[in-house]
């Protein structure tokens, strides 16, 4: 087996080129083979086989440089490069990281895990090598749907000024997770499908090599005139105008293309955008046939593709989706916008169902947001729907255009808290503390699937800027009995004793639930409250529970730092009030993959932990 004597970056280049084809057959046996048991995203690096296979004969890693945008893509990297022992431990808790690591292996020059970076990342460090007087190539790999990003461009027209090689190759799969929208996806559509420029340079050429002594001097003279004929025959040429060198199509399964467009874009002492084609899912025919579901995928069936995972209960993502196309059939102001993330954050079905109302505006959620607030302006209630990790891109917009005007955009923050295999780039922890710091916006956090249901009705109808946030996973059904109404800024009380108060904020209410009963089985007296909102907090009920009880236990997934807990705290402390306080949050660090229980337990705010935690603070 070839890929058994792959054991560094320069092993690849031991192989004959008559295996190449061989080897990245067994690369896809490998992916489908692991992934099938760990999950993962599978699409998307079926289809850079070759190309990281192209990238590595033609580079020197890890002297040369690969930045990966996203890095979702970089498994074939991660083989090729002696990582391919450690994939049984794939996105598992102290295992192989899913994405890019510099503390992995010096062949990964760049920590990433979102959209749109790579490219401004990349010229850095050509920049960095420049004025070190180190001679090395950077290469930024980025994906069409990337492309969809703002910062994209301001990187792109920052390259354009740049006096020395600097590679991006543009892995053209017309997906990003979803199929892509939009104006530049119609553009690379358009070059994707217009050859006529291409057949026309490759005839003329050819007949000009035949013409003795006069063709060589004849190129030489048609060279000056290409920028006109790529004007006349190719739309736009919107990267060779920005005076940036464009190369491609070109077939991104092709090996010896790839190595010699490689060779060729190594010669140029500017920025080049190499435009590769490929296709998301190769080798594995369900992945072909359906990349959108297996962009990223649980354990499943090899032979039929089918998950192994039965989804016995809704999770919260569908309980927003079903909730909101109710509320939309009865509001036609609703409108829905999401980042190119359609299927992951439950808007499907309110595409489909109102597609006039919907808007996909890529992976742009700084965009998005302001978007959402002209929305707002004109009269109508949009609904911002995105993960926690993500909606951390669109900081300023929130600030400067929705919550400065007051506008009434509510904001469904899926994924928050913990998430996971995808690890720090993509935990959900700081967004209490970033949106709690803005003026005019509320935060809420329901503990059940009902309550997320009048929450969303609730925000709607609140007329000013505002974010629901909620974990990932299945929704919890427990503590339905408790359905009083939402009041603004109030909490709700569960179960009133005295002695132990638990005050809970969304997904750790279900973990409260679960500190009363063993502290019941102790023989402990324990109120357990629902808090509801982040911001405003509601100090009335803080008041009452420091007056009756005569411990406080205060919960919530997110780091301290501009917490809820860190917020009641210091409320309690201003106030005086003599009860024993303990703040169970995530440390102000980040977190890194693996299964959320196994993380709950190492960050010790599963029950177990907070248990062993109240017996050693207070002897409970």
């Amino acid at each position: 087996m070839l890929l058994n004597s792959i054991h560094s970056a320069k092993d690849i280049k031991k192989i004959p080129k008559g295996a190449y084809t061989r080897l990245a057959s067994e690369i896809r046996e490998f992916l489908v083979k692991k992934l099938s048991v760990s999950g993962g995203h599978l699409a998307s690096n079926l289809g850079v086989v070759e190309l990281t296979m192209a990238l590595f004969l033609s580079f020197r890693l890890p002297k040369d440089k690969i930045i990966w945008d996203v890095g979702h893509q970089s498994y074939t990297h991660k083989i090729l490069s002696g990582r391919k022992d450690a994939f049984d431990e794939l996105r598992q808790y102290k295992g192989l990281s899913g994405f890019p690591k510099t503390q992995e292996s010096p062949c990964d020059a760049f920590n990433t895990g979102h959209s749109s970076t790579s490219i401004s990342a990349g010229l850095g460090l050509v920049r960095a090598a420049q004025i070190a007087g180190r001679e090395e190539y950077v290469v930024s790999v980025i994906g069409d749907g990337a492309l969809t990003g703002g910062m994209a461009y301001e990187a792109l027209n920052n390259a354009s000024q740049i006096k020395r090689n600097f590679i991006m190759v543009l892995n053209d799969n017309t997906m990003s997770i979803s199929p892509n929208v939009g104006g530049i996806s119609r553009y690379l559509s358009t070059i994707r499908t217009g050859s006529s420029y291409h057949r026309l340079k490759k005839n003329v050429l050819e007949f000009l090599e035949r013409i003795p002594l006069l063709g060589d001097p004849l190129i030489d003279s048609i060279k000056q005139a290409k920028e006109g004929i790529k004007q006349m025959l190719i739309p736009g040429m919107f990267f060779e105008n920005m005076g940036i060198t464009y190369l491609g199509p070109v077939d991104g399964h092709n090996i010896k293309q790839l190595c010699r467009v490689f060779k060729e874009a190594k010669k140029l002492n500017q920025a080049v955008l190499i435009h590769v084609l490929t296709q998301k899912g190769k080798g594995y025919g369900p992945a072909e046939e359906n990349p959108e579901a297996f962009h990223g995928v649980g354990a499943f069936d090899i032979v039929s593709g089918a998950s192994k995972k039965i989804k016995e209960h809704p999770d919260y993502s569908d309980v927003f989706s079903d909730s909101l196309c109710e509320l939309a059939r009865q509001d036609g102001r609703i409108t829905a916008i999401t980042a190119a993330m359609p299927e992951g954050t439950g808007l499907k079905a309110f595409s489909q169902q109102f597609p006039e109302r919907f808007f996909d505006v890529g992976i742009a959620e700084a965009h998005g947001v302001t978007f959402a607030a002209g929305l707002a302006a004109g009269g109508l209630r949009p609904v911002v729907a995105v993960y926690s990790s993500f909606l951390q891109r669109a900081f300023d917009q929130i600030v400067h255009d929705v919550c400065i005007q007051n506008l009434p955009v509510l904001f469904a923050v899926d994924r928050a808290g913990l998430v996971g295999a995808d690890g720090d780039t993509h935990q959900g922890i700081f967004d209490i503390s970033f949106l709690g710091c803005i003026p005019n916006m509320t935060i809420m956090a329901p503990k059940n699937a009902a309550e997320l249901r009048a929450m969303l009705s609730f925000g709607l109808e609140l007329g000013q800027p505002a974010a629901i946030r909620y974990p990932r996973g299945k929704a919890y059904e427990s503590l339905g009995q408790f359905r009083s109404p939402i009041v603004y800024g109030k909490g709700e009380m569960l179960f009133e004793e005295s002695e132990i108060a638990i005050l809970a904020l969304g997904s750790m209410v279900s973990t409260g639930e679960h500190i009363r009963e063993k502290l019941k089985k102790k023989g402990h007296s324990c109120s357990l409250a629902n808090a509801r909102f982040a911001k405003p907090v509601d100090f009335e009920m803080v008041d009452r529970l420091c007056a009756s009880h005569q411990y406080l236990l205060l919960l919530e997934e997110n780091v301290k730092r501009g917490g809820f807990g860190e917020t009641v705290a210091s409320y309690i402390e201003k106030k005086g009030y003599d009860v024993k306080v303990t703040a169970v949050h995530i440390p102000d660090a980040y977190v890194e993959h693996g299964d959320v229980s196994l993380l709950r337990k190492a960050l010790k705010i599963d029950s177990d932990s907070v248990m062993e935690r109240l017996r050693e603070e207070f002897g409970l």
